[in-house]
């Protein structure tokens, strides 16, 4: 835990304090924050306060006495429900606005790890409960370089191994041999592995009506032939398999022979301008150092597959927050799901994938952007084109 920075952070979003509290593990964002790990299950809640000012100070029970010793402060004990409320009331003395990992109508449901009672609880001494959300933000989804430079070196893998599998449908359609999802699922599950990458699961390779499941995986029991006029689209993510690497993840799509329909060009084209007005609406605001949030970009994106009658069929946010997990704890690119407010602050990364999903076949098209100090920048190779397999 880096108290000064906490405590700095605190005065910058003018907050009075930062409210821990756990019970059962429930909150894995309190422990890496704070920087210790228990010796055992917390059978009994305890609270620990940073104030913008000062010493830190806890709330812990009797029977669990020093399961937040490793921190820096006085702890105070409790047994009863009565002296918890006073302990509480004691160790919130003198604050007014307090942030927890709290999210107002559960927007931002990453942080959203406080019950609602024990907000109510706090609450009730008086205190008002704000959310952690940009804290959060600040001290889980910001990069160091080393985190850079883990993620530029997945994707530079992840990409080969994209265009190892491409090749493989390229030729198995071509030359009329059998090719299925799944055959393009292992080869990129085995990529992976000899190119020492790490994923949790996927990647997703649809063909056809598959292509508008946004989070469909082939399965032995499920899973469709690649032939000649068919559409193929491949979303993959991995990181470099050691600890502290941060994932890389893209989709990209094709068309298997030389002559796709006009309606798969457009929605195509569609799905790329969207993209692309995504990216020039980050790089834009980071180039002037300008204020931009989250649901800002989708905006952006969004409106462009409106304009083209296109709205109705897209059905996710533009994009997500990327770190240690493919999906983070940053500000995502959102106006639809959520209404994401959170900032889109220097050393986070995010994605970029708007997508259009019709009955019979879907579009995606992923990016990874990460925001500097000064600039923003799509972190691998950028489809500019179809691919014609």
């Amino acid at each position: 835990m880096d108290l000064a920075k906490i405590q700095q952070q605190l005065r910058d979003q003018k907050l009075d304090g930062w409210l821990f509290f756990d019970h059962h593990l429930r909150d894995p964002l309190a422990y890496r924050v704070l920087g210790f790990t228990p010796a055992r299950t917390p059978t009994r809640r305890w609270y620990y306060l940073i104030p913008a000012e000062g010493e830190p100070r806890g709330l812990e029970h009797r029977i669990e006495r020093n399961m937040i010793g490793a921190l820096p402060g006085e702890k105070f004990p409790y047994s009863s429900w009565t002296e918890q409320v006073e302990g509480l009331r004691r160790i919130t003395s003198g604050l007014k606005r307090v942030a927890m990992q709290y999210s107002p109508n559960c927007a931002i449901p990453y942080v959203a790890m406080v019950d609602a009672g024990t907000v109510e609880l706090v609450r009730s001494v008086g205190v008002e409960v704000a959310s952690s959300a940009e804290l959060i933000q600040y001290f889980e989804a910001r990069w160091s370089p080393e985190a850079l430079e883990s993620h530029l070196e997945a994707g530079r893998r992840v990409d080969k191994v994209r265009a190892q599998a491409f090749a493989l449908i390229h030729e198995r359609t071509r030359n009329g041999a059998a090719v299925t999802e799944l055959d393009v699922k292992q080869l990129v599950r085995d990529g992976f592995a000899k190119a020492g990458l790490f994923t949790d699961h996927g990647p997703i390779v649809g063909v056809n009506a598959n292509a508008s499941n946004p989070h469909y995986e082939p399965f032995e029991d499920k899973n469709s032939p690649i032939r000649p006029g068919d559409w193929v689209l491949i979303d993959m993510w991995a990181k470099l398999d050691r600890p502290d690497a941060v994932y890389y993840d893209i989709t990209w799509t094709g068309f298997c022979g030389d002559c796709p329909t006009d309606e798969i060009k457009k929605v195509f084209e569609t799905v790329k301008n969207a993209r692309d007005a995504a990216i020039k609406r980050v790089t834009d605001a980071s180039a002037k150092g300008e204020d931009l949030r989250g649901f800002q970009v989708d905006d952006a994106c969004r409106g462009v597959i409106q304009a083209s009658g296109y709205g109705e069929y897209f059905t996710h946010r533009t994009g997500h927050s990327i770190g240690i997990e493919v999906h983070g704890n940053g500000a995502n690119m959102d106006n639809f799901e959520n209404h994401d407010e959170r900032r889109v602050v220097p050393w986070t990364c995010f994605s970029i994938e708007p997508g259009i999903y019709l009955p019979h076949f879907g579009v995606r098209s992923e990016v990874n952007m990460f925001v500097g100090e000064h600039e923003a920048r799509v972190t691998g190779e950028i489809q500019r084109e179809m691919q014609l397999l």
